[in-house]
This record gives structure tokens, sequence and C-alpha cells, in this order.
């Protein structure tokens, strides 16, 4: 089963995407949280390419491991983007992924400028990956 991890913020959203065996996460792409929210031809094509069977959608926890102040929106996004969708979602533990990404970026010379693009979708895959691991554990 194909997995599609999205970091829903207010401006972007990271999609990150994993392998059939659900064994490796990797990036694909940011699109405008406005386009995924109404479900545009940008999102729309994501969708066809990868074919996700579910999503696992970040959501933002404090480091006591409880729900930020971010949670509740990302909750109604997630549901109105699954819903639209017709694909059904989980939640991740996204604490520190876009920290992670930033530093991972950062190592391999890209600026801040440069950054801006894809520390959502770097951030999307890394949760995605714990998400998946976790799963194999179990």
């Amino acid at each position: 089963m194909r997995v599609m991890a999205l970091d829903i913020g207010e401006v972007r959203v990271g999609v990150a995407v994993s392998d059939p065996a659900e064994r490796v996460a990797s990036p694909v792409c940011v699109l405008p949280a406005a386009e995924v929210l109404a479900g545009a031809k940008s999102f729309r094509r994501v969708l066809e390419d990868w074919e996700p069977e579910l999503f696992v959608c970040g959501l933002p926890l404090t480091l006591a491991g409880e729900e930020g102040p971010q949670a509740e929106r990302i909750r109604a996004n997630a549901a109105a983007i699954s819903e639209a969708a017709g694909i059904p979602h989980v939640f991740a533990d996204e604490r520190l992924s876009s920290a992670e990404a930033k530093r991972s970026l950062r190592e391999k010379g890209l600026s801040e400028k440069d950054m801006r693009g894809k520390v959502d979708m770097i951030a999307a895959s890394l949760f995605l990956q714990s998400w998946l691991d976790e799963r194999a554990r179990a």
C-alpha cells in the first residue's frame, strides 16, 4: 500500500510518499495550502500520480507530547482533505521534523532562501519514515 504524508501548514503543504512495500519515505513536492484544501488540479494530479491509499498527517505536539495550539486546525484540515479525496487519514507526531529538515538542508549548503520550498516536503518524509519504521516494528 502506498502512503502519502501531508505536512499541513498555514501557507504550504509538504508532500511525501512511501514505496508500495511501505519501507522508504521520499519527499515529493510542496503545494500551496489553499490549493490542497480546495482540491485544486495541482493536488489532484499528485494524487493521480501516486495513488495513495492512506494519508499520514503530521500533528504538532508539544515537547511534553500534548497537542499543540495548531493541532485543532490541523485536525480539521486533515479531515477536510481526507473527505474530499476519499482517502482515510491517520496522524503522526511531527515534533521537531521541520527543525531536523532544516538542519539536513543546511548541512547540504542550502541558504534559508533556498530551503524555503523544500523544508515542508523533507519534514513530511521524516515523520512518514518514523511512522513506517514504527509500523514495521509493531
